[in-house]
Order: C-alpha cells, then structure tokens, then sequence
C-alpha cells in the first residue's frame, strides 16, 4: 500500500477541544482501520503543525477523502505521498 504523510493543524473548534484529542485519535483510529487504512504513527508536534501521522492507504484520492471526512471540523489536513527509499532507487532506475 503507499504511504502517505498528513500534516494536521487543529481548527479553533479543535483547541478548544484539546483535551479529548487523544480519544477523537483513537475514534479516527478505528474509523481508519474499517475503511483498510492503516495508521504506522502519529506525533504531536510543536511549531507550523499540531500534529504529524504517517498512514498507508489504497490510493491518493481516497487517502484525502477519508481524511477530509474524519476531520469533524477539528483539523484540517495537508496529505502527500510519500515514497521509500527503496521506491526511490526504482524511479531513478527508470530515468534515461
């Protein structure tokens, strides 16, 4: 499955919340798990982001749907693909 990475800022709604953070996570983290994504780690993080979580899924689009629907107006999310070393190594070996 790719991996993606996803940079969340909590919204306002979201820090006024804070306190329930770690349990709306495990509530995302079960709503990941029926919907076949699979959550590696998640970090919150001091600076530009709140928190930072790295998760594999089928593909782009439905990667960023998922997250977009789990938000609840807590977070907003910046999701990218992110490739392996190894994945690296076989892109380069295709350049002429």
């Amino acid at each position: 499955m790719p991996t993606f990475v996803s940079l969340v800022n909590l919204t306002d709604q979201g820090i006024k919340n804070v306190k329930e953070s770690p349990q709306r996570f495990e509530a995302f983290q079960a709503m990941a798990e029926k919907a076949g994504i699979n959550i590696k780690s998640v970090y919150y993080t001091q600076g530009q982001y709140d928190m930072v979580t790295i998760l594999e899924g089928s593909d782009e689009a439905a990667m960023v749907a998922f997250l977009k629907l789990v938000s609840l107006g807590n977070a907003r999310t910046q999701t990218m693909r992110a490739f392996s070393v190894d994945e690296m190594k076989g892109f380069i070996s295709m350049m002429p």
